[in-house]
C-alpha cells in the first residue's frame, strides 16, 4: 500500500535548523496565553448572553439550543475552566446558579456516556476546585459538599443503564424513569468502558462502592469479549456480549476505553488495568500500526479494513506520553500536525492513501484531541515544536471559525464552510488545553514542590499537589483529595499508627533509656514490658519490610543526590560535588585548611585507653596531595566545653588551637555522616569500623561543596574500642544528631526543621505502597505520575 509516510523531523530541533517555525520565547508564551484567555471569554460570554440556559450556543445565529439533555451543558462543562484561569468571582457566581437552580429530576432521555463525562465529570471537578475557587466549604469537604451531592445524584440516575446481563450499560437512560422501553442494546465500545475515572472518584469521595463496581464490571466484560488477536470492535450488544461492528481501531467509538485503562490504573494503582492496556497496545502495534499511522483492521483477522485516520485518534500520543513512549508519540503527532497544516484543520476522517478527507466526514467540530496530546507531550519534552502546533491551531480557529458571539464548527475543511454549532467541549477541552500549553506556571502543573494540608473528618490530608487526572472531557480530578476520603486511607492510617506504636527506637539503636529527651523532643516510643518473642519477630519483620520499601526511592534535590536506605541509620549516603580548591575541614566548629579536593580523615581510638569516662578522641589524620595535616583532639569527658586541636604540616610546623569556654564541642558539627553498621553494638571488637561522610565547605568566600561539580566522597573512619564507652543517653543523642544532620538537608525544602517535625510529618505520608506500574517512574507527566493518591511524591529509582 503506497501510503505517504511523514516522518517526525521536528524542524525546530533537528540539527538546529529553524525554517518552518521560530523559537517561541517567554514574551510569546504570555501573548498566546492572553490570546487564549480572550478566546475563552468571547465564547463563554456569548453563551451566557445568547444561549443560557440551553445546552449549547449556535454561533452563527447567536441563540441557543438543547443537544444532550437540557441541563445547561456548556455552563457545567466550562465550570472548572474558570478556576484554572483564576476567575474565581465568576466561578462563585456560577456555583450559586448551579446549586440553586439545577435540577436533574427530569423526564428526558440522555446519553449515558456524554452525561457521565460532561456533567458528572464537570461537577466532580468543580467540587474539588471549591477551595481553590473560594467557595464556602462544609466541615466534611472534600468528602462532602453540594456539588459532590449533585454529581452523585446524576450518577445514580445513570446506574439503571448498567442493569444488563453483561454489566455493559445501555447507551441511553431517562433521568427520571431509567432505561426507556425499546432502547437498543447496541452501543459503542467507548460507551461501555469510559466510566472508571468519574465513577471511581465518586466511590472514593462518597464511600459508596457501587459506582466503581459497575464501572469495573463493564471494563471486565469488554476484556473478556476481546478477539483471539486481543483486539476489540467498534460496537457491541450489551445484552449478549456479541460484537456488531468488527472494525478495530484506536479512534472514534473505541478511544476513551483505552484512555481510561491507563488513567484508571494511575488513579487507583490498579496494575490489572495497565496489563489490559499493554495487551491491547501490543495488538495495536502488530495489526493497526502502519509506519507511523494507525489504521482500522478486522478484529479477528487482523487485515486492514479502512486506511483511515480519524481526528479522535489524536489522543493516542498523549497516552504514549503518559507511558513514557515519547519517540513514537512525537512521530505520530507530527503526522497529525501535517494534516492540520494541509487543511488548516483536521477532518473527522482522513483517507491516508488518497491524502484527502473521507467523503461525508469532512468537518471539524472544534475538537481538542490534537492539542490535548500536544499539551501532554510538551510537559514531557518542552520541545518548542509542540508550541508551534498550538500556535497553528490558535491562528486557524481565530481566522476561520470566530463569529460575533462565539466559534463555529467547520463543516468542510476543504472549503472552510461553517456550521451553526459550538459544542460544549470547545470551552471544556480545546481552549483549556491551549491555555495550559502556554501557561507553564498554572497550578495544574504543580510538580509537587508544594501542597496544602487540610483537616478533615478522616484526619489530615495533603491536596493541591498537582496530582490531577483529566477525564476524557478534560475535567481534572485531584486524586490526592479523592484519596483523602477513601477507605484505603483509613486502612493506611491504621497501619501507620500501628507501625509507629510498635517502632522501638531504643532497642533499634541498642539503647537502655526508656525516656530520652533531645533538643526538647521527647521520644515516647519504647519497648513494652513483657513483649513476647513472637511480637519481637513481628516488629522486626515490619522494620525489614519498611527498609525494602524505602530502598526503592531516591530523591533529587538542588543538584545533590540523596538516597535513603534505612530508617535504622545504617547507610545514610549523600553524594556531593567538589572541585580542586582550598577547602577547610570543620571539627568542633574550628576550620582547618587543606590544599586538596580529595581528603581522607581518619579518627582512631587508642587501644590502650584506660578510662571509660574519658571519651577522648585521640588522633585525626588528614591526608592531602600537596600537604599533610595532622589533627589531634583532646576532649575531656568531665569538661566538654574545651578541646585542643593540634595542626601539623609536612614541614614539621605545628599549631595548637584550643576552644574557649563558650565553644561547645560537637563531634557531629557540620558533618554529613554515613553510618554503615546496622546499629551501635557495644560488644563489637576494636577493629569494627563505622564510616561517616564529612561535608567539606570551601574557604571563606568560596563556593560550597554542594555548588561545585566533581563528585567526591569524603570519609571519616571511626574505630571503636571496648575500653571506650559512653552512656546510652549520649549515644542516643549522637544518633538523633546523625539523623537530624541528614534530614535537615534532605527535608529543608519541605519545611521539616527537626526530628520532632519529621516524626509528625510522617503522619501525612503512607509508608505502605503497593508495587507501582513502570509508568510511575516516567517524567512525562509530573503533575500526577510522581504522586501517590494522597499527594506524596514517588521517589523515582535510577
Amino acid at each position: 500500500m503506497a501510503a505517504p509516510i511523514i516522518r517526525v523531523l521536528s524542524i525546530c530541533t533537528i540539527l538546529g535548523i529553524i525554517t518552518d517555525c521560530r523559537r517561541i520565547n517567554q514574551s510569546d508564551m504570555a501573548h498566546y496565553k492572553q490570546k487564549v484567555t480572550e478566546m475563552f471569554h468571547h465564547a463563554y460570554d456569548g453563551y451566557i448572553q445568547y444561549a443560557y440556559p440551553y445546552d449549547e450556543l449556535r454561533p452563527l445565529t447567536c441563540d441557543g439550543h438543547d443537544t444532550w439533555g437540557s441541563y445547561s451543558l456548556t455552563l457545567i462543562d466550562a465550570f472548572d475552566m474558570l478556576v484554572i484561569m483564576g476567575n474565581n468571582t465568576e466561578f462563585q457566581r456560577v456555583a450559586d446558579i448551579v446549586i440553586d437552580k439545577m435540577n436533574f429530576d427530569n423526564d428526558i432521555n440522555v446519553s449515558v456516556f456524554e452525561t457521565n463525562i460532561r456533567v458528572v465529570g464537570g461537577l466532580l471537578s468543580a467540587h474539588l476546585f471549591s477551595k481553590q475557587g473560594g467557595l464556602p466549604l462544609e466541615p466534611g469537604w472534600p468528602c462532602s459538599g453540594p456539588l459532590l451531592r449533585m454529581a452523585e445524584d446524576v450518577a445514580r440516575r445513570l446506574l439503571p443503564a448498567f442493569d444488563t446481563p453483561t454489566g455493559m450499560p445501555y447507551g441511553t437512560v431517562n433521568l427520571k424513569y431509567g432505561v426507556p422501553k425499546g432502547e437498543t442494546t447496541i452501543t459503542c465500545t467507548a460507551g461501555v468502558g469510559t466510566f472508571v475515572v468519574e465513577f471511581g472518584a465518586l466511590s472514593r469521595l462518597t464511600g459508596d462502592p457501587i459506582f466503581e463496581k459497575v464501572a469495573m464490571r463493564a471494563m471486565h466484560s469488554l476484556w473478556r469479549a476481546r478477539s483471539p488477536l486481543d483486539l476489540v470492535g467498534n460496537h457491541i450488544d450489551v445484552s449478549t456480549g456479541q460484537w456488531t461492528a468488527l472494525d478495530a481501531g484506536i479512534g472514534g467509538g473505541v478511544d476513551s476505553y483505552f484512555e481510561y485503562l491507563v488513567k484508571g490504573s494511575i488513579m487507583f494503582s490498579n496494575t490489572e488495568l495497565l496489563e489490559m492496556f499493554n495487551t491491547y497496545q501490543s495488538a495495536v502495534e502488530t495489526y493497526l500500526k502502519k509506519d507511523d499511522w494507525y489504521m482500522w483492521a478486522h478484529m479477528t483477522k487482523g487485515s486492514v479494513s479502512l486506511p483511515i485516520f480519524t481526528s479522535l485518534d489524536c489522543y493516542w500520543p498523549g497516552i504514549q506520553a503518559m507511558l513514557g513512549d515519547i519517540d513514537k508519540a512525537m512521530k505520530t503527532i507530527h503526522n497529525f500536525h501535517q494534516v492540520w497544516k494541509q487543511f488548516g484543520f483536521l477532518p473527522e476522517f482522513y483517507n491516508i492513501v488518497k491524502n484527502e478527507p473521507h467523503a461525508g466526514r469532512e468537518g471539524y467540530p472544534l475538537r481538542p484531541e490534537l492539542i490535548e496530546a500536544t499539551m501532554y507531550l510538551y510537559q514531557a519534552t518542552k520541545d518548542p515544536y509542540l508550541l508551534q502546533i498550538g500556535v497553528d491551531m490558535i491562528q486557524s480557529i481565530e481566522h476561520t471559525t470566530r463569529t460575533s458571539c462565539g466559534y463555529a464548527t467547520v463543516k468542510d475543511v476543504s472549503t472552510h464552510e461553517l456550521e451553526n454549532r459550538m459544542e460544549s467541549f470547545f470551552l471544556a477541552e480545546t481552549v483549556k488545553y491551549l491555555y495550559l500549553l502556554f501557561d507553564e506556571d498554572n497550578f495544574i502543573h504543580n510538580t509537587g514542590d508544594h501542597g496544602t494540608v487540610i483537616d478533615t473528618p478522616n484526619g489530615k490530608c495533603v491536596i493541591d499537589t498537582g496530582s490531577y487526572i483529566f477525564n476524557t472531557e478534560a475535567h481534572p480530578i485531584d486524586t490526592a483529595a479523592m484519596y483523602c476520603c477513601s477507605a484505603e486511607k483509613k486502612e493506611h492510617d491504621l497501619e501507620l499508627q500501628e507501625f509507629q506504636d510498635n517502632l522501638d527506637l531504643l532497642t533499634l539503636f541498642d539503647l537502655n533509656d526508656k525516656d530520652v529527651t533531645s533538643e526538647g523532643v521527647r521520644w515516647s516510643v519504647y519497648k513494652k514490658k513483657n513483649v513476647t518473642e513472637s511480637k519481637e519477630r513481628d516488629i522486626a519483620n515490619q522494620i525489614d519490610d519498611l527498609q525494602e520499601q524505602v530502598r526503592r526511592f531516591q530523591v533529587q534535590s538542588e543538584g545533590e543526590h540523596q538516597r535513603i536506605v534505612s530508617i535504622k541509620g545504617q547507610t545514610f549516603t549523600q553524594k556531593q560535588h567538589s572541585k580542586k580548591d582550598t577547602k577547610v575541614v570543620t571539627i568542633d566548629a574550628k576550620h582547618i585548611p587543606a590544599q586538596t579536593s580529595s581528603v581522607s580523615v581518619e579518627e582512631k581510638s587508642k587501644e590502650d585507653s584506660t578510662t571509660q569516662d574519658s571519651g577522648s578522641l585521640e588522633k585525626h589524620e588528614v591526608k592531602a596531595e600537596q600537604q599533610k595535616v595532622k589533627i589531634k583532639i583532646a576532649m575531656s569527658g568531665d569538661d566538654k566545653k574545651k578541646s585542643t586541636i593540634e595542626v601539623c604540616k609536612t614541614d614539621g610546623s605545628c599549631e595548637k588551637v584550643t576552644s574557649g569556654d563558650s565553644g561547645d564541642i560537637d563531634a557531629n558539627a557540620e558533618i554529613d555522616e554515613t553510618l554503615e553498621d546496622q546499629h551501635i553494638d557495644k560488644s563489637r571488637n576494636a577493629k569494627d569500623s563505622v564510616k561517616l561522610n564529612v561535608e567539606i565547605p570551601s574557604a571563606a568566600g568560596g563556593p560550597s561543596v554542594s555548588e561545585t561539580t566533581n563528585q567526591q566522597f569524603h570519609t571519616i573512619r571511626y574505630e571503636t574500642s571496648p575500653a571506650r564507652s559512653t552512656t546510652s543517653s549520649n549515644k542516643f543523642n549522637d544518633v538523633l544528631k546523625l539523623i537530624k544532620s541528614f534530614t535537615d538537608d534532605y527535608l529543608a525544602s519541605s519545611g521539616v526543621k527537626s526530628v520532632k517535625t519529621l516524626h509528625e510529618k510522617m503522619k501525612y505520608y503512607s509508608l505502605f505502597h503497593r508495587e507501582k506500574p513502570e509508568m510511575m517512574v516516567c517524567d512525562a507527566q509530573p503533575f500526577y505520575m510522581r504522586f501517590s493518591l494522597m499527594g506524596e511524591m514517588f521517589l523515582t529509582e535510577n
